[in-house]
């Protein structure tokens, strides 16, 4: 049987920061899970009052015994409220809305401050993401928007946080770790340029589309998931209300998103980059589409909750999540 060998830094990290894994629910920073070391002006700023102490030892200066000593209390001072000023707190996730790939995954983290001492200038960060400052309120939150690039179709998975301080002075720096499980769904990037297909060949499917609408028809009362094309914009100037042209045949307007619809030579990341672009146009369409997969079909619908389970399904075709 062989082990895997463990370096002695991950050995000491293991034992001083004695990771738990991601956890679902809120973290709250107990003492035991907060750093804290000098940082470099601290450390500068120690070497200063050392100096100071030895001249003043060697020359027997009593002004300099008193200004050593005075700086010494605000140094135990700034520690204490550096420590402080994150002791306490609790971390949760709030959203992470779905995203397509090359757009950046949003997560949201609060902050609650159950304290009557407000928190100041607390930063917050994680591998990838841009760090972000906040200050919480006595007794109140803070929302915070974690940024994180999206270079593929899947889960990304929110890597570890780190909560960090340096108040007030800045001679401290103390921190603490938070991993939850939370993960934000990834739908493929859309092709760019591509067009709905022509009808699938079932007589009750499909609706041309590339070449025009139908005659018109009339119009309706407009609905959110209709296409900005279609609303006609004279009765909206006159202040008479949003409308949405219909035009004739357009009640048969249900479609099949078909994998086996493409070329015989192309991708799968192609594929479903085109598919996910079909999905879209379809929906700003107000058609009723179904898609089908090789290992899934749904059936033609419409809607904001049909949009997404095909999104899903495309963003997670072939892992191990399907």
């Amino acid at each position: 049987m062989r082990f895997a060998a463990v370096s002695p830094l991950s050995r000491l990290k293991r034992l001083l920061f004695q990771p738990t894994g991601p956890i679902p629910g809120p973290i709250e920073l107990t003492h035991r899970k907060i750093f804290i070391i000098p940082s470099r002006f601290g450390a500068g700023f120690a070497l200063l009052l050392l100096i100071l102490l030895v001249g003043s030892l060697n020359y027997d200066l009593s002004l300099g015994y008193v200004l050593a000593f005075w700086l010494v209390g605000i140094g135990h001072a700034s520690m204490y409220h550096c420590f402080r000023n994150q002791s306490r707190l609790r971390l949760r996730y709030g959203k992470a809305q779905p995203v397509f790939a090359g757009h950046p995954a949003r997560f949201e983290i609060v902050i609650d401050n159950p304290t009557q001492h407000a928190r100041r200038a607390l930063n917050l960060a994680a591998t990838g993401a841009e760090p972000v400052m906040a200050d919480v309120p006595a007794q109140g939150n803070a929302d915070v928007q974690l940024e994180l690039p999206t270079h593929q179709r899947g889960y990304l998975l929110l890597p570890r946080l780190t909560l960090s301080n340096r108040y007030p002075l800045g001679l401290f720096y103390a921190w603490s770790y938070a991993e939850f499980d939370v993960r934000c769904l990834v739908y493929p990037a859309p092709e760019q340029g591509t067009e709905l297909p022509p009808p699938s060949g079932n007589g009750k499917l499909g609706k041309r589309q590339g070449d025009g609408f139908d005659d018109f028809a009339g119009l309706r009362p407009h609905r959110p998931s209709d296409s900005p094309r279609h609303i006609a914009w004279k009765y909206a100037a006159r202040d008479e209300g949003l409308y949405t042209k219909q035009f004739s045949g357009e009640s048969s307007g249900r479609m099949w998103l078909d994998w086996q619809q493409m070329p015989a030579g192309m991708g799968v990341e192609a594929r479903l980059s085109r598919l996910t672009a079909w999905v879209l146009l379809a929906d700003q369409s107000g058609l009723e589409y179904g898609l089908r997969l090789p290992s899934k079909e749904f059936a033609p619908n419409a809607g904001p909750a049909h949009r997404h389970q095909c999104l899903q399904a495309l963003a997670l075709f072939g892992l191990e999540d399907v």
